[in-house]
């Protein structure tokens, strides 16, 4: 139905809806959703449960962001024609992602090059009518996608960018980031304490925390660490804690896929075992995939609070979010007085009664 008008983001906002009123429903609580690619099958999904919803992924051309005159432009536009039925939705656009940001380490380490992204950052805010930008530099300082630049000074170049970014687009447009929730990007790649006040949230990835270049299984998006696996939700924000950094700036991370390890041995019913990763399992295939809805009848680690499947016949080992461990996250977020909870991606859910249904009746329960 947001077919018209779309060429060039052309879609206008929400009447009367400014972006800084549009904070989120129910008090400061985000609930925030990626969405990445085509967007013509997401209308299906109940985004009246969110805050937030970030399209992913844009890229640099030059010193610059660009939004292609096909493709993007109209997914961008059908995301904020969902002000319709949401109108206190926020939408964003994210710059970047895993192998999308090659470039990123020699642009930012340049005042030009940060100014002029900043620049037209703004000016495609201000055409798209989106509400902010959520950056998704994989990794500064670190090392991220093989074969792409980075150095320790990106970490200095990053607080200077978001610098950058606030300047430009000022306290109308949101500014996020995506953040390793590995230990190695906690304590490397950020200047926690001077980047923090220059942004709204930290969108922490807690999964992949064990991810397809390990040759060791273990849970991928475990809420809390256990005495064989030290990374999880819990341990990152147990990190930020330490720094001081504001719960309200924390968002968590679910994980609306699976992913296998085959040639997996027996032992501890697969996890913690050798394996050679296989695939990404989207959790609306998990029917299709293991034979049953939401891995039911899956085994649980009660320390990690996280599901798992081993097929001992397949030697086939699966670790994954499910409406129990999603619901298990968005009371601890609630508890914790965290910012939220997001999750990569929309597209991966069931349309009705999937994992964005059980975060929404998980929030409305503790009211």
């Amino acid at each position: 139905m947001f077919t018209i008008a779309v060429i060039l983001c052309g879609l206008s906002p929400a009447a009367g809806i400014s972006p800084r009123d549009t904070a989120g429903a129910d008090g400061d609580f985000r609930v925030i959703a990626y969405v990445s690619g085509r967007t013509e099958d997401t209308d299906k999904y109940p985004v009246e449960h969110l805050t937030h919803v970030i399209f992913s992924f844009l890229h640099l051309q030059g010193d610059r962001l660009i939004v292609s005159a096909g493709p993007d432009s109209a997914n961008i536009a059908r995301l904020v024609g969902w002000k319709v039925r949401n109108p206190r939705l926020r939408v964003l656009v994210s710059v970047g992602g895993w192998g999308g940001c090659e470039t990123c380490s020699e642009v930012f380490a340049t005042a030009d090059g940060r100014e002029h992204f900043a620049a037209s950052a703004r000016e495609l805010m201000e055409r798209c009518h989106v509400d902010g930008i959520d950056l998704d530099w994989e990794f500064p300082a670190i090392e991220g996608f093989p074969g792409h630049r980075y150095s320790p000074d990106d970490r200095e170049h990053f607080t200077l960018l978001l610098r950058a970014l606030r300047h430009a687009l000022g306290d109308r447009y949101e500014v996020s980031f995506a953040a390793g929730g590995f230990s190695e990007y906690l304590v490397h790649a950020v200047d926690w304490q001077s980047v923090v006040p220059l942004v709204d949230g930290i969108n922490l990835m807690t999964y992949d925390l064990v991810n397809g270049f390990s040759t060791r299984t273990g849970h991928h998006a475990p809420l809390f660490s256990t005495s064989e696996q030290t990374e999880s939700a819990d341990h990152g924000v147990r990190f930020l804690d330490s720094l001081g950094i504001p719960p309200g700036k924390i968002v968590i991370g679910a994980a609306f896929y699976a992913r296998t390890w085959e040639s997996v041995g027996p032992a501890g019913n697969g996890l913690y075992q050798r394996g050679k990763f296989t695939s990404f399992v989207p959790y609306r295939e998990f029917q299709k995939y293991f034979g049953k809805e939401d891995g039911e009848g899956c085994s649980w680690d009660s320390v990690a609070q996280a599901p798992y499947i081993y097929d001992a016949s397949k030697k086939r080992f699966a670790t994954f979010d499910n409406r129990r461990s999603v619901s298990a996250k968005t009371r601890y977020a609630l508890q914790h007085h965290l910012g939220g909870i997001m999750f990569w991606e929309l597209n991966c859910d069931l349309p009705h009664n999937g994992l964005l249904d059980a975060i929404d009746r998980t929030r409305q329960s503790q009211k």
